[in-house]
């Protein structure tokens, strides 16, 4: 009777420990993950995809041995976005942060060259950047908008699905600027070099305290309070009707921040579980301690959040899009190709 006794416990405890049991933990336990970031070493993506992928392991079940950085640059963010699509495998091991240019991009089918359906992705957070504003260098002549309105100004950019191309091509076509896109550059640091050199006037960027930039134009929803009030932002400036819809969609699309997402195919108890993760990543002392010694400014949004933006930027009417396209394309005279580089 003992031994039956014995056996039945034995048999409740192993019943229970297999209840309890966390296959999301079990999975991900030993496993070494990938961060994907879509630019080359330096700049702002670079530097905030790091910081998180050096605090999100620990949040994760089964926490994982370690999230290794892996640059991925190339054609404004497309070569990232299809290998997490194409390439990375299903399971939630690989994670990455996208440009956000890309969804304009989709929605208008501005690039053929991009493959992957960002509706698929599994998002699980946004980090959301100061405003994206369109600077130029201390150096440049180019100073504000009613410059950029006189004089020609060139103005570098890492290739299509890039607000670096969108915003430029828009500031042309709808304010008047005399901006001319130079492509051939692999990424915001070098872009950067260029600009430091007098090679470029500016970029597009987000724009950091302590930059030392004249900002010409600053994207979002409302003003960045950290920048002074004369300058414009963008959905303010259109006179016509059309004019505002076109530089809405643009603002609401760089509303979408910087999204962090996984790849399509992920178990729905995988993507829950690093949507807990992202969130619980932005309230640890550690993280927050780390990003205030980089002096990154720490915004974030939730994956519902961002899924609502992305939802209602696809369905833009057919309309809007057809001018939100033809305004974001830039003309060839408004185009340039960096010395020894190529388009």
């Amino acid at each position: 009777m003992k031994r039956i006794a014995h056996l039945a416990i034995a048999a409740t405890l192993a019943a229970s420990g297999a209840a309890q049991a966390d296959p999301v933990a079990d999975f991900y336990a030993g496993k070494q993950m990938k961060m994907i970031i879509r630019t080359g070493p330096g700049g702002d993506y670079d530097q905030y995809s790091r910081l998180i992928a050096r605090h999100l392991a620990r949040h994760i079940p089964g926490k994982p041995q370690v999230i290794l950085p892996v640059n991925m640059a190339g054609a404004g963010g497309i070569v990232a976005a299809n290998y997490m699509a194409e390439v990375a495998p299903r399971d939630g091991t690989v994670v990455g942060m996208l440009n956000q240019g890309l969804f304009s991009d989709q929605v208008l089918g501005l690039s053929s060259g991009l493959k992957a359906d960002l509706r698929s992705f599994n998002w699980i957070g946004l980090m959301t950047p100061p405003n994206v504003t369109l600077s130029t260098g201390v150096n440049s002549q180019t100073r504000t908008l009613a410059d950029a309105l006189k004089r020609e100004t060139l103005i570098g950019t890492s290739g299509a699905g890039s607000v670096s191309v969108q915003l430029p091509a828009i500031a042309n076509n709808v304010l008047g600027t005399r901006l001319k896109i130079i492509f051939g550059y692999q990424d915001g640091a070098e872009i950067d070099l260029a600009v430091e050199r007098g090679e470029l006037d500016g970029r597009a960027m987000p724009w950091f305290p302590g930059y030392r930039t004249h900002v010409l134009i600053q994207t979002g929803l409302k003003k960045n309070p950290r920048l002074p009030d004369s300058v414009p932002l963008l959905k303010d400036l259109g006179t016509s009707a059309e004019d505002k819809a076109i530089l809405g969609f643009l603002s609401n699309a760089i509303a979408i921040g910087w999204p962090m997402g996984t790849t399509p195919g992920v178990p729905p108890e995988r993507v829950e579980a690093l949507r807990r993760a992202f969130d619980e990543t932005f309230s640890d002392p550690l993280f927050l301690k780390d990003a205030a010694q980089e002096n990154a400014i720490i915004e974030r949004s939730s994956a519902e959040d961002l899924v609502s933006v992305i939802t209602a930027l696809y369905q833009t009417p057919p309309d809007i899009r057809a001018k939100v396209k033809q305004a974001m394309e830039p003309k060839p005279e408004q185009e340039g190709k960096r010395q020894g580089g190529g388009k």
